[in-house]
């Protein structure tokens, strides 16, 4: 009897926690002062910024966008001659419009604002926060990234000891990652050495959504976002424009929404393709020492110091060359 009324104790304070939106570990986060719209500055001359969205869902569609936990930008500076990846980590805590009515703010994580509010928002939350004007965006699902790296004939990754352990338990695909020095499929069996390993694209989503080998956590996961595209872009470098041509028709073909017409996809092409021969420069924001995790509404995330992300994006903007890199 005692332990029945325990059980029904337990269940009553767990349920008036949720009631009231106050687990344990909740705390109210600090202020966060965003950038009026109208205040943003023009974009710098030269500088083309181009927002890539990717969905935590293997097929997605206008109405089912699942949440936006891949966040890069993509800033083609053709007249600093300079390629730049800058991630945003996927639970950074913003200041963002509400569901309810979008011309009231709030707290909120940032994967979850084109899901409920759509791309445009969250261009437009970016915008606020880091003090660049983004407009141009183009959001995927995991299928539609696995199919370009796959029109692009797969990419190489430098795989360490923990990131082989978690791909191995995860079960790719037969013949998905090979090493590039042996030839060896990772799912033989046995012992795989660290080193290049061959992926397909389906794999290759696969090593950009890990989270849990090695530390570092979502910050690493940025990280091997970037590795991808990166390496991905150093490919291209030796690409005829007829190929160029071919891979802006397969991005067009493979994307869920974008506000980027053909038009404005060649323009892009025509800008990469001029600076193919660049130095790919890489930023994460929010950079070391700005980020402190927090417990908010029942969830874990990442109270960002923006004033200092602002800062960190204006250097990187303004430099002639920047890589901040993460910690192991």
């Amino acid at each position: 009897m005692r332990r029945l009324r325990w059980f029904a104790l337990a269940g009553l304070l767990t349920l008036a926690l949720l009631l009231t939106g106050s687990a344990l570990g909740d705390r109210a986060p600090n202020p966060i002062e965003i950038i009026p719209e109208e205040a943003i500055p023009p974009v710098m001359e030269g500088q083309h910024h181009y927002l890539l969205l990717c969905t935590d869902v293997w097929h997605g569609n206008p109405g089912n966008l699942g949440n936006t936990d891949g966040i890069v930008l993509v800033t083609l500076d053709t007249r600093a001659h300079r390629v730049m990846l800058t991630s945003i980590i996927r639970d950074a805590l913003v200041w963002r419009p509400m569901e309810e009515n979008p011309e009231e703010y709030g707290f909120g994580r940032i994967n979850y604002i084109a899901k409920r509010l759509g791309p445009e928002a969250l261009c437009k939350v970016i915008s606020q926060h880091i003090n660049v004007r983004v407009e141009d965006y183009l959001l995927f699902d995991f299928t539609q990234i696995a199919n370009i790296v796959d029109f692009l004939g797969g990419v190489d990754i430098e795989l360490n000891a923990s990131e082989i352990s978690y791909l191995q338990r995860y079960a790719v695909p037969d013949g998905s990652v090979r090493s590039v020095k042996t030839g060896v499929d990772l799912r033989s069996g046995g012992t795989h050495r660290p080193g290049l390993y061959h992926f397909s694209g389906h794999s290759a989503v696969i090593y950009m959504r890990i989270r849990k080998a090695g530390g570092g956590g979502d910050f690493m996961r940025t990280q091997r976002a970037r590795t991808v595209m990166s390496t991905l872009a150093d490919k291209c470098r030796e690409i005829t424009w007829e190929e160029a041509e071919a891979l802006v028709n397969n991005v067009m073909d493979n994307n869920t929404m974008t506000n980027v017409n053909l038009e404005g996809m060649l323009d892009a092409a025509r800008y990469a393709y001029s600076l193919r021969d660049c130095t790919i420069e890489e930023l994460r924001l929010p950079p070391d020492g700005a980020v402190t995790p927090i417990t908010f509404a029942s969830m874990a995330v990442q109270e960002i110091d923006w004033e200092r992300c602002r800062e960190a994006m204006a250097d990187y903007l303004k430099n002639s060359f920047l890589v901040v890199e993460d910690e192991d």
